[in-house]
């Protein structure tokens, strides 16, 4: 059973689902996506330099769903079985659509997340994402937009959902930093809703 939490934060709207998926089906859908999962390790232009992104990542989605971020275009793997049975319950969750996911393999507490907003054009006006965590507990941390002190953290646990939506990214980013306490494995998979049309290319 998830508990409810939200977390009130200005100009944000975040949920926070603690045990969204019981910790047996938790256990098995980790193990199959790991397994079964195309990885890749994309190299970006940072400072100059191309470097590999911490961490692996796959793309899913509707064919439409085409995702541009950190500089690169993503073309979506098609739907597993076991991706589209978990997007047909988070969408009786959210009570609204979602056609992409973006699943981060991090492979131990080495693999991190940088600062960022997931503000990019396709997402919309008010951008949904909705974090699934998988596998071990690591910390969630958000700031204010022009600033560099951590206003809140939050230990994103084993099967919790994590729903950001109205004007979060607008004002808010996160990461997912670096630790050496954490040895195992966690995967994050960010359901998103991509928006292609005339209204959503400004």
């Amino acid at each position: 059973m998830s508990s409810s939490q939200p977390l009130v934060l200005p100009d944000a709207e975040l949920q926070y689902l603690a045990q969204w998926v019981g910790p047996p089906q938790a256990d098995a859908w980790l193990a199959e996506l790991i397994e079964q999962t195309p990885w890749e390790q994309p190299l970006i232009t940072l400072y100059g330099r191309r470097v590999a992104v911490p961490r692996l990542v796959a793309w899913y989605g509707d064919p439409q769903a085409r995702y541009r971020y950190s500089g690169q275009r993503h073309e979506p793997l098609p739907w597993t079985p076991l991706l589209a049975a978990i997007r047909e319950r988070l969408q009786q969750e959210l009570r609204r659509p979602v056609n992409g996911v973006l699943i981060n393999y991090y492979r131990d507490g080495r693999d991190a997340m940088g600062w960022h907003s997931d503000d990019e054009p396709e997402l919309g006006r008010e951008p949904l994402v909705a974090s699934l965590s998988l596998g071990a507990t690591r910390r969630f941390d958000l700031r204010r937009k022009g600033s560099s002190r951590i206003e809140h953290s939050l230990e994103l646990e084993h099967g919790s959902l994590l729903v950001m939506s109205g004007a979060t990214q607008h004002h808010w980013q996160h990461q997912i930093a670096r630790t050496r306490k954490v040895l195992a494995p966690r995967l994050n998979l960010t359901f998103r809703m991509i928006h292609h049309g005339p209204e959503h290319e400004q």
